[in-house]
């Protein structure tokens, strides 16, 4: 199937295929046609699939007839943030290079005079968060109701951030007779309330079971102490094959020490959080997506729908705490048929973090180290295309700090050591874990993970991982 066979127009075909684009994915297949029949639709799809070219491009070809009037948007988008919100525009704008529609985009952290301004002109798209939606509209600088269509993106989003509220009250101020457009990722009961409430009788699309996560992308866990992490991030940067990278971070603080370590260490890293003005946020995304830096250390504000392509690895440098931030993190990589890495530091108090994962998507995620004698679980990734990395300078500190420090009750002697045995009553005892694993008895006041590696009691979500 081409683009062609959906119903665009010829302008609007040109575009797509200017902008690189032959063959529309499967969200784009099912929902095209049914919003150009004026149809309500859910659509549920996980991120990464173009889901936002699937409302876009049936928009422009609807709006291409009438006429806007001031104040009066003819059709309406909702984001959850600001860069979703910007990428939208820039989609519209991508897209739309052979239509006369008119555009304006209303964002927190942008002077709210030219937003008026081009308010008074009459648009023909609006696309808006919630917050700078409903503050104009209680100034009386926007009227709503003639939008004959309405756009809820990224549904589950919005709810995480406690703007249903904010929607409900616009959907009510809307027109009855309108065609309503819902996407999430995910189908809590909250969202299928709203869309009970304000959707009539909707065609529903799903491509992907919700919360599944992308099989082009390549899933590790890596077990490391919260003191080793930036070592392990560094190991893990020097491979040749990461050639752009996303690194989450749960702490906005997180987010700037890192990404200023990164610049010492030679990388060419920015950051992006939600304590910069949107001016810098927007000009340090330009930054990335134009190869000016690689790297972009950012908090989960960067997490769902931003649309970067070539992104090769994804790195959760913090465990994300609420699994569905996982599904949308690692989703910035493998894109549109690409392939692509994610890595998720472990530390031993991100256990049930992670088994809540697991238990979301449905699926094991493999353990990078210390499991090269296990065979990976059905579907998913070979472990050959993983790489065990020592530790970063590992060659030169180990022989003077391990002659100078007495042993470790939990210290394991690797093949060709020629240092004595430990005394049996230091030794402690070992029980076998799951398909040969060694799993050591809690020992009091000794970190879980050392530097080669995880030496605590075996956790669970690694034995659910192993036996899958």
């Amino acid at each position: 199937m081409t683009f062609a066979d959906l119903g665009l127009s010829e302008e609007l075909l040109r575009a797509v295929t200017e902008a690189g684009y032959n063959e529309p994915t499967p969200i784009q297949a099912s929902a095209i046609p049914s919003v150009l029949m004026m149809r309500d639709m859910i659509g549920i799809a996980q991120t990464g699939t173009g889901k936002t070219a699937s409302f876009v491009l049936p928009m422009i070809d609807i709006l291409a007839h009438g006429r806007s009037r001031a104040r009066m948007p003819r059709s309406l988008i909702l984001e959850p943030t600001r860069e979703l919100a910007a990428q939208v525009a820039e989609n519209f704008e991508k897209y739309g290079k052979y239509h006369k529609l008119s555009m304006a985009l209303l964002i927190g952290g942008v002077q709210m005079g030219d937003q008026v301004k081009a308010l008074e002109k009459g648009v023909d798209v609006l696309i808006a968060t919630p917050g700078r939606l409903m503050d104009l509209f209680e100034r009386g600088k926007i009227l709503l109701t003639g939008c004959e269509l309405l756009v809820i993106d990224e549904a589950d989003r919005m709810l995480d951030m406690g703007f249903i509220p904010d929607i409900e009250q616009i959907c009510s101020k809307l027109p009855a007779q309108r065609q309503t457009l819902l996407f999430s990722a995910t189908m809590p009961p909250p969202i299928k309330k709203l869309a009970d409430k304000f959707l009539s009788n909707p065609k529903t699309i799903e491509v992907a079971r919700p919360a599944t996560t992308n099989t082009n992308i390549t899933q590790w866990l890596v077990p490391v102490s919260s003191a080793k992490k930036r070592d392990r991030l560094g190991d893990l940067l020097e491979d040749p094959q990461v050639k752009t990278a996303i690194i989450f971070c749960n702490r906005k603080t997180t987010v700037r020490d890192l990404n200023r370590a990164l610049k010492r260490d030679g990388h060419r890293s920015g950051e992006i959080h939600g304590d910069m003005e949107q001016p810098q946020r927007i000009a340090e995304l330009d930054r990335f997506k134009a190869g000016e830096i690689n790297i972009l250390v950012a908090s989960d504000v960067a997490a769902r729908g931003l649309d970067i392509k070539g992104v090769s690895h994804v790195f959760n440098f913090d465990a994300p705490w609420h699994p569905d931030d996982y599904v949308h993190r690692i989703g910035r990589t493998g894109r549109a048929g690409a392939t692509g890495v994610a890595y998720t530091f472990v530390t031993a108090e991100d256990a049930e973090n992670i088994a809540n994962i697991e238990k979301l998507t449905g699926q094991a995620i493999p353990r990078l180290e210390g499991a090269a004698d296990l065979a990976p679980a059905e579907g998913a990734p070979s472990r050959s295309r993983g790489r065990k990395r020592p530790a970063r300078g590992a060659a030169k500190a180990e022989a003077p700090v391990k002659a100078e420090a007495p042993a470790k009750a939990d210290s394991r002697p690797k093949r060709g050591d020629a240092r004595p045995a430990p005394e049996p009553a230091r030794e402690p005892a070992r029980e076998r874990g799951p398909r040969g694993f060694t799993a050591e008895p809690l020992i009091e006041d000794a970190s879980p993970v050392g530097e080669d590696g995880w030496h605590g009691p075996f956790p669970e979500f690694l034995r659910a991982s192993l036996a899958a």
